[in-house]
């Protein structure tokens, strides 16, 4: 059993920045994936980005790439997402998980364990 919470969401101008934290509690393993997805109510929920808990691998959806980052720190049990020169279109809940299933960190349905969520909103 593994617990998620996300924190770090909020209202941001475009171009601004924000660091979302996800901190997990329970059984982990260096083999695990932590992915960071994002939906809103007109869309499925996607991939934004993942890591392995070892930090020697990571992923970042097309949308994303050069501006967010991902990373974790394992004494804080914490996974970030780091985001940069935010769009409007980045507007969603950003929800935190975890998978086993290393093959497939960019399918939601891969992700056994989530998060509440935390709602970003890019406007000016």
């Amino acid at each position: 059993q593994v617990q998620l919470v996300e924190s770090g969401g909020g209202l941001v101008q475009p171009g601004g920045s924000l660091r979302l934290s996800c901190a997990a509690s329970g059984r982990t393993s260096s083999t695990f994936f932590m992915g960071w997805f994002r939906q809103t109510p007109w869309k499925v929920r996607e991939f934004v980005a993942a890591i392995r808990w070892s930090g020697d691998i990571t992923a970042y959806a097309d949308s994303v790439k050069g501006r967010f980052a991902i990373s974790r720190d394992n004494a804080k049990n914490t996974v970030y997402l780091q985001m940069h020169n935010l769009k409007p279109e980045d507007t969603a809940v950003y929800y935190c998980a975890v998978t086993a299933d290393g093959n497939n960190y960019n399918r939601p349905g891969a992700y056994e364990y989530w998060g509440q969520g935390t709602q970003v909103t890019v406007s000016s």
